[in-house]
């Protein structure tokens, strides 16, 4: 009895460990080199999810500050820019290992347009104001090769058109020495976007991704002379589909279409500064989004892949 009782939890260990070691499920049905080029490919859906879902939804919804609006007919527009660094993978790769070396680091843009609309100016002190929130987010694919858009995709040029809405409610509406205090979620989505092209013959494998992302925000911020200081703390869901498609590099011959889903979770903290001039507002932002161990099966070179990332941002905004 005392074996079987050891018994038991030592074969749960090691089949727990075999089947992490077999990688995706979906790549298991073909030989090891071919298995080893379709798990770099789903792979890198799942790496590039939460980097795409953090251009996208940046930091603080309104940059630089979590003052509420005050009602109508207040409104504000703004440009920004989101930047964080990406690595891209190499995508040529035979399978021959299970490390996918990968290009130099980019610094990746995402411009956006945001605006909102005092909806009610809440009771005394700013509690329970609301704010309705919309943004428009652009992603030039072309900054990194063999980044493309889907042809039937929402784009401008070469360029996604993902969109955004939302609502910011005030919790205080502060005067020194109190800050003001919002909280806000946001729903927002990109089209598919596409890594790879198989048609290529220097190309083993390609993915394209699509990205619906929720963000939550708790922000506090103010005013100090000309400036406004704002900080916050976030989580983001981001969800959505991949299609992986990759060459077998024994036959050389591409091989059925794969479907996934994404599911991606992270939490932030990121801290913004603003000179409050006469007629705009010009903003600076830098936060840090934190890492999650996704286990994947694949190594790409030079890259932690349960590592947070950085990221930045500017911009400027009007309100009336």
């Amino acid at each position: 009895m005392r074996f079987r009782r050891l018994l038991v939890p030592l074969l749960l260990v090691t089949t727990a460990q075999a089947a992490a070691a077999q990688g995706n499920s979906e790549c298991s049905f073909y030989l090891p080199q071919a298995e080893n080029v379709c798990n770099a490919a789903i792979d890198g859906t799942r790496l590039f999810h939460p980097i795409a879902g953090l251009l996208v939804s940046g930091g603080n919804p309104v940059i630089g500050t979590a003052q509420t609006l005050g009602g109508l007919p207040h409104f504000f527009i703004s440009a920004r820019v989101n930047a964080v660094n990406v690595t891209p993978p190499d995508l040529n790769y035979d399978g021959s290992s299970n490390t996918v070396s990968t290009k130099n680091d980019i610094i990746f843009p995402a411009p956006l347009v945001e605006g909102g609309l005092g909806v009610w100016k809440g009771l005394n002190g700013g509690l329970l104001s609301i704010d309705a929130l919309g943004s428009a987010q652009l992603l030039p694919v072309n900054k990194i090769d063999n980044l493309t858009v889907d042809p039937d995709a929402r784009k401008i040029g070469d360029i996604a058109l993902g969109l955004g809405y939302g609502a910011r409610v005030g919790i205080i509406r502060g005067t020194f020495p109190l800050p003001s205090v919002s909280v806000s979620v946001m729903r927002r989505t990109i089209p598919e976007i596409r890594y790879g092209d198989i048609t290529d013959a220097s190309q083993d494998y390609q993915y394209a991704v699509d990205l619906q992302a929720t963000n939550v925000r708790a922000v506090a911020s103010m005013r100090l002379l000309i400036l406004n200081l704002a900080a916050g703390i976030g989580w983001d869901k981001y969800t959505g589909g991949a299609t992986v498609i990759f060459r077998d590099p024994i036959s050389n011959l591409p091989q059925p279409p794969i479907n996934i889903e994404l599911s991606n979770s992270r939490t932030m903290i990121f801290a913004d500064a603003v000179m409050d001039l006469p007629i705009f507002k010009i903003a600076g932002e830098i936060g840090y989004q934190g890492g999650k161990d996704q286990h994947l099966t694949t190594n790409f070179d030079g890259i932690d892949t349960s590592k947070g990332h950085l990221f930045a941002g500017a911009g400027i905004r009007l309100t009336f």
